[in-house]
């Protein structure tokens, strides 16, 4: 009796996954399965009733237009969304992310070459890209690994993630995201695994990249035994965000760019990129998106209403 349960319940698993994911229609399951359109649509009925299925219908994410012109009047930057809050935080996060892979999928699909970072945002962005197949694009690492090889979130898998939702192309960047030996970072970048992948970022279309903080850089070990050889310590307090791997203060200003020993793309090359989008949900990422408005870093940004609240409460530019 048990195993006749478990063959019923793969055999719902199976119909259910071909409806849902697969789209196939009731004929064609009744076709496969080698029984009726009836016992089709009561096997989908069941796959429901048990709760082996779950339906969740998401209200469309809505824009703050108004709140946007502020920002638009105030801060150069071309593209921006500000979506409203949800009921609870949650779900302000999953409309802000679901906004953001349906809004830039189709501009994703007339690129060339997009690079990525790491990070939760990022990460959930992609997955909530529909699966694609622009074998053309690819996806390519822009700055070195993050050191998070343990996270589903760091930089190589997060290429390898995109590019299997698109059946595009993807590249690495051998080597750690700093490399404090100028000599040892000149040497790495004319190794032969790795010049075609920085050759590649010189025609970068697009960035998509979370916002980070110090707190970022101290979360991973060796960053944060290091800090003070990747931000003067007598300047660690003006550090409003850590973009590009390069930290910058609550103005947009970079602090000391050209000694910070980042491995990857040279930051006038990275500034160049026509589209750089980042996506914020953290009210902890205030200051640092703020600094990101002011210094132009950004040209595309979709954020969430309380985010942008804050922002607003903060910047005498929206006054």
């Amino acid at each position: 009796m048990a195993m006749a349960s478990a063959e019923h319940q793969a055999l719902l698993t199976a119909i259910a996954q071909d409806y849902y994911y697969s789209r196939a229609s009731i004929s064609e399951l009744a076709d496969k399965y080698h029984t009726s359109r009836y016992y089709v649509e009561k096997y989908l009925t069941e796959a429901q009733n048990s709760g082996l299925v779950t339906i969740t219908i998401q209200s469309p994410a809505t824009r703050l237009h108004a709140l946007e012109q502020r920002f638009q009047a105030a801060f150069s930057i071309p593209h921006l969304a500000i979506i409203q809050d949800a009921a609870n935080p949650t779900q302000t996060v999953d409309q802000v992310v679901t906004y953001a892979a349906h809004q830039y999928q189709p501009l994703i699909r007339t690129l060339h070459v997009v690079g990525l970072t790491w990070g939760g945002t990022v990460y959930d962005v992609i997955q909530h890209f529909a699966a694609d197949d622009v074998p053309a694009l690819h996806f390519t690492q822009y700055m070195g690994e993050n050191m998070k090889y343990h996270s589903q979130a760091g930089s190589t898998r997060m290429v390898e993630m995109a590019a299997n939702k698109f059946s595009a192309q993807y590249h690495t960047l051998v080597g750690p995201l700093y490399v404090f030996d100028p000599e040892a970072r000149r040497l790495l970048a004319a190794e032969p695994a790795v010049t075609p992948t920085l050759a590649l970022c010189q025609r970068l279309d697009l960035i998509i990249t979370g916002i980070g903080t110090l707190a970022s850089i101290d979360s991973i070990p060796v960053w944060h035994a290091q800090r003070d050889r990747i931000i003067p310590p007598d300047r660690a307090g003006e550090a409003a965000g850590v973009l590009y791997g390069r930290p910058y203060t609550v103005q947009g200003t970079f602090i000391a760019p050209d000694d910070v020993p980042v491995f990857g793309a040279p930051l006038t090359q990275t500034l160049a990129v026509p589209r750089r989008l980042a996506i914020v949900t953290s009210k902890f990422k205030t200051q640092a998106t703020l600094g990101a408005l002011r210094g132009g870093l950004l040209t595309d940004l979709v954020m969430s209403e309380g985010v942008a609240n804050r922002i607003a409460a903060e910047a005498a530019e929206l006054q």
